[in-house]
């Protein structure tokens, strides 16, 4: 468990052993702004004291007391305090692979990973059943309770507040250099690459490349490539590399430089996150 406290920054990070390995956060902010990112996986939040203001689905929100936060995969995302005392919340973040797994025993018509279209629910229920979760996994040892809780909290959460994204999975003739230039992104995250570079492989404009990437994506692209880089970073740290060569690795200049992006992102530091695994 990784633990930080800077004047009234807390925060609780760990990895439960359900459904393969479940991340967990448990964090109060005083002053903490997460800048616009992404995660490979969900993000499951109830806020525990004050409000959250944030950004999901190209729009902000305002997340009180006992409400639901729901960022779907890979969405963009940002977050900070929406009064003066700051906010606590405690988050999981199931991967889609996880939850598609469990739609495939429901009932309630889902199919495949769900799609969570409201960024904020407010469901007292399910609020209290979620708190349940994260106290039995941090404070039980009885796996047969902790594994009936969370597969029973996330199929009422996907039953009730999800729906199936249906998409035709075309790409259209516009969208292609776009999406040549997210997959380079993807594949090669640490490379030094320039616009320059991105515009010949794209055949657009640098001015068009960047205006058209930010509106499909969320990012542009040189933001797009630090959250790619970060995604790599913690691959690399599960696998148990070093700071000094996960740095090196992933493209950023040092490990100052890791670690300022990887604390905005993910509200804990690089080193804390090693040290889970």
């Amino acid at each position: 468990m990784a633990n930080e406290k800077v004047k009234k920054e807390i925060a609780h990070y760990q990895v439960a052993e359900e459904l393969g390995g479940l991340e967990i956060l448990n964090a109060d902010y005083e002053k903490q702004t997460f800048s616009r990112h992404s995660h490979e996986g969900y993000t499951i939040g109830v806020i525990e004291r004050g409000a959250q203001h944030f950004y999901r689905s190209g729009g902000n929100h305002t997340a009180p007391q006992d409400s639901i936060i729901l960022i779907n995969a890979d969405d963009i995302h940002s977050g900070h305090s929406a009064t003066d005392g700051g906010w606590g919340y405690k988050a999981m973040y199931p991967l889609p692979e996880q939850l598609e797994s469990l739609s495939r025993e429901l009932s309630c018509g889902q199919v495949g990973a769900p799609y969570f279209a409201e960024p904020v629910v407010y469901d007292p229920e399910l609020a209290n059943q979620l708190r349940l979760v994260f106290t039995m996994l941090d404070q039980s040892d009885n796996r047969l309770l902790r594994e009936t809780l969370v597969y029973g909290v996330l199929v009422k959460l996907m039953c009730k507040h999800s729906k199936t994204r249906y998409t035709d999975g075309a790409i259209s003739k516009v969208q292609k250099p776009l999406y040549l230039i997210k997959e380079f992104l993807d594949d090669f995250p640490q490379a030094d690459v320039s616009l320059e570079d991105l515009s010949r492989l794209s055949n657009l404009s640098a001015y068009h490349l960047v205006r058209s990437f930010q509106k499909a994506f969320g990012l542009p692209p040189h933001s797009y490539q630090i959250q790619s880089r970060l995604r790599m970073a913690r691959k690399l740290l599960k696998q148990g590399h070093s700071l000094s060569d996960t740095a090196q690795e992933t493209g950023f200049h040092d490990q100052s430089h890791l670690h300022r992006h990887f604390k905005k992102a993910m509200g804990i530091t690089p080193g804390q996150y090693l040290k889970l695994f």
